[in-house]
């Protein structure tokens, strides 16, 4: 692998805004990283018509049986493995829909595995493995646009016919180039020179949590802004699965566990019979009808 020249990258190079960082009082550091946060938003906002786009178009496939794969590396790799685990309890998603992988193996999260980045073939060889094929959406995340890891996992993804979508921190960058669908959130010099877990990180986090959440609603997995296909695992979702029904039956919390419990703690079928007045039978068979659809549901004569 030829050397990477770190001097063209945006996000490698020195902040002029914070050269005298370790002179600085703790309250004017924190300030200084505060200020640069305050410019991730604006760099995501640029680039919010590319980000709309691969959502409709890996909901479009996930719709059709698809799956949705983060590949990255280092801090890449990690928020990708984040949104991925968020994914079931949040939208009832099963977790092979909604894989992350990070260059090292599920050991390189809490671990650095040294060089496992700078191959191409490591990547190929993660996704062959899990069966990547044409139905499938393949996202590469890469800070600097240039990870080895990246580049093959999203040439190997484009060659078995899967849509490629690259998320990236600098402008013109090979992984852009590789993608399909490129996101290039260019979010300039970090507040510690090269240290891409900071704003850089910050923007992938935006924009993956755009991709997620944006393909699942589409997925019909929200009612208004309520995550109405929430697992409930444990005492705090079982909790909010109570309040999401009294909100949108607009009915006491007593209610609404009564509702639960007559559709097996389906919340969806909980919200259609308290609105509806229909068996549980009835409103599974609406929602079926309208493809899991609550707002479509209720509609239906």
């Amino acid at each position: 692998m030829s050397k990477i020249d770190l001097t063209a990258l945006a996000t490698e190079a020195r902040n002029p805004r914070t050269t005298e960082l370790d002179a600085l009082s703790t309250l004017d550091l924190v300030t200084a990283m505060n200020d640069e946060d305050r410019t991730v938003a604006d760099a995501v906002q640029r680039e919010l018509p590319r980000i709309a786009a691969a959502v409709d178009a890996i909901a479009a496939r996930m719709h059709k049986g698809g799956r949705l794969f983060y590949v990255g590396a280092g801090t890449s790799g990690r928020l990708g493995v984040l949104d991925a685990v968020e994914c079931p309890p949040t939208f009832s998603a099963t977790t092979e829909q909604v894989q992350g992988l990070i260059a090292g193996g599920a050991g390189a999260f809490l671990q650095a595995v040294e060089g496992a980045e700078d191959s191409t073939t490591l990547g190929p060889d993660d996704l062959r493995a899990r069966h990547v094929g044409s139905k499938d959406v393949v996202v590469g995340i890469a800070a600097s646009g240039r990870t080895p890891y990246v580049l093959g996992a999203l040439a190997y993804a484009k060659s078995v016919g899967a849509l490629t979508v690259a998320v990236c921190c600098n402008a013109g960058s090979p992984v852009a180039a590789a993608a399909e669908l490129p996101i290039e959130v260019v979010t300039g010099p970090e507040v510690l020179t090269g240290s891409t877990r900071l704003k850089a990180g910050t923007a992938t986090k935006l924009v993956l949590n755009m991709l997620s959440t944006g393909a699942f609603v589409r997925l019909n997995k929200v009612y208004g802004n309520l995550m109405v296909d929430v697992q409930t695992t444990n005492a705090k979702l079982k909790a909010r699965a109570v309040r999401i029904v009294a909100e949108a039956v607009a009915c006491n919390e007593t209610l609404a566990q009564q509702l639960l419990g007559q559709c097996d703690g389906e919340v969806k079928a909980a919200i259609v019979v308290g609105r509806k007045r229909v068996a549980p039978a009835v409103a599974r068979t609406l929602l079926l009808t309208h493809d899991g659809s609550v707002r479509d549901a209720l509609a239906a004569p």
